[in-house]
C-alpha cells in the first residue's frame, strides 16, 4: 500500500490536496455539504490506490530480435510476447521497452486487457546509424487504474543485447600474392609444368585411392608406388588497425577513425571468404588468435570491430603486430589500416614490422 501510495499521479495527488483542503474548509466555515464533497474527492484516489495494491495477476515476457547483428545504417525487429499467467484478468497496462536513443527512442504500447492465460504479440523496429553493442530492455509496465489517479510500475530483469557492425564495402575479387604458408610430407607441384617423372612417388598403403597410382615407377620397382600427398597449403595473414587518438580525427561517422574501422571490416569480410587464415590485432594489443577462414571468424571479426574504441597511446608497436603468434606464418600478409603517420613511424614501420607481403591503408 505505501508503494501504491508513492505511485499517485499528479492527477491522483491533486485530488487528495483539494480533498484536504475542502474538508479542511468545511470544518471552519461549517459547511457541511463541502465536508461531504472534500471526502468524496479524498476517498477516490485512495480507493484506486487500495484496487491498484490489490493486484496480484503475474505476467512473463518474451523477446526476439531479429536480426541480432545487423550493419550500419540496417534494421532489426524487435518481437515481444507478454503473457498473463495468472487466474486474473489484467487492467490496463503501459508497456514500455527500454532502447538507447541511438536505436530510436522508446518503444511505448497500451494494452486494455489480458484475459487470464492469454498473451499480445508486441513488435517494433530500430533503425541503427552508429556502430555499437546496444542493451535493448528489459520491459517495464505500467499498472494504473480507469482514471489515472495511480500508476505503479514493475520491471522485468531481461535483456537482449543488439550488435551494429560497421560497414562493410564489397570489394572486387581476387586475393593477395605472397602470403602462403603450410605444412605436409611434400611441396605442392604441378605435373602439367614440372613433368610426370618429377612427381616423387612412394609404397602403397592399404586404403590409397587407386587412381593416385603412379604406373611408371610401379613399372620400374615391380610393386605398386603412389602419388606423395599435395602439401595442404592455405594463405594466412595479419590484420591491424590503428587505433591512437592521436592519428584520427573527427568524431561520429564522418570521422577517420570510422572510415578506418569500416575498411578494416571490409578488407577482413575479403579475405576471410577468399579463404585466408586471418588474425586481427590493434596497437594496443588487443587480438584475435588466427582461426581458419569461416563464418565464426568474420562474425568474431566484425563483433570486435563494433566495439573498438579510439585508444589513448601515441606509439605503434615496435614489432610486426601478434609475431608472436608462432611458425610460417610471421611471413605471411601484412595489411595495415593507419591514421596519420610522421615520418619517424613510416620509416620506423617499413623497417622493423616484417611480412612476406605487407600493405599499408592510409
Amino acid at each position: 500500500m505505501r508503494r501504491a501510495l508513492a505511485g499517485l499521479t499528479t492527477r491522483g495527488r491533486s485530488f487528495v490536496a483539494a480533498g484536504a483542503t475542502a474538508i479542511a474548509c468545511a470544518f471552519v466555515l461549517g459547511e457541511r455539504d463541502l465536508l461531504r464533497a472534500g471526502v468524496l474527492v479524498l476517498v477516490l484516489p485512495l480507493l484506486c490506490t487500495l484496487a491498484v495494491a490489490r493486484t496480484r495477476y503475474r505476467l512473463a515476457c518474451a523477446r526476439r530480435l531479429v536480426p541480432a547483428r545487423l550493419p550500419v545504417g540496417g534494421e532489426s525487429r524487435i518481437d515481444l510476447r507478454l503473457e498473463n499467467v495468472s487466474r486474473l484478468p489484467s487492467g490496463l497496462l503501459m508497456v514500455e521497452d527500454r532502447i538507447p536513443y541511438a536505436l530510436g527512442g522508446r518503444a511505448r504500447f497500451l494494452i486494455d486487457r489480458i484475459e487470464p492465460q492469454g498473451s499480445r504479440e508486441l513488435r517494433y523496429r530500430v533503425r541503427a546509424d552508429v556502430r555499437g553493442r546496444y542493451r535493448v530492455g528489459p520491459l517495464t509496465v505500467r499498472l494504473a487504474d480507469p482514471f489515472g489517479m495511480v500508476e505503479l510500475v514493475r520491471s522485468f530483469s531481461a535483456a537482449d543485447s543488439l550488435t551494429v557492425t560497421p560497414e562493410v564495402v564489397p570489394l572486387r575479387p581476387g586475393r593477395l600474392s605472397g602470403a602462403w604458408t603450410g605444412g605436409g610430407d611434400s611441396l605442392a607441384r604441378a605435373v602439367a609444368a614440372a613433368g610426370e617423372d618429377d612427381v616423387a612417388p612412394r609404397d602403397y598403403r592399404h586404403g590409397d585411392d587407386l587412381r593416385r597410382v603412379h604406373w611408371r615407377s610401379t613399372a620400374r620397382r615391380g610393386e605398386l608406388m603412389v602419388r606423395r600427398e599435395e602439401q595442404h597449403w592455405q594463405s594466412s595473414g595479419t590484420l591491424f588497425l590503428d587505433t591512437r587518438r592521436s592519428a584520427h580525427w573527427g568524431d561520429g561517422p564522418g570521422g577517420t577513425f570510422e572510415r578506418a574501422v569500416s575498411v578494416t571490416a571490409s578488407i577482413g569480410v575479403h579475405l576471410v571468404r577468399t579463404g585466408m587464415r586471418l588474425r586481427y590485432a590493434t596497437d594496443v594489443g588487443e587480438e584475435l588468435p588466427a582461426a581458419s577462414a569461416d563464418g565464426a571468424f568474420e562474425g568474431l571479426l566484425l563483433d570486435a570491430l563494433a566495439v573498438v574504441r579510439r585508444s589513448p597511446g601515441d606509439a605503434l608497436p615496435a614489432e610486426t603486430p601478434a609475431a608472436g603468434a608462432g611458425g610460417g606464418e610471421r611471413g605471411g600478409l601484412l595489411i595495415a589500416v593507419f591514421g596519420a603517420l610522421s615520418a619517424g613511424d613510416a620509416g620506423a614501420v617499413a623497417s622493423r614490422w616484417r611480412g612476406a607481403t605487407r600493405v599499408a591503408v592510409l
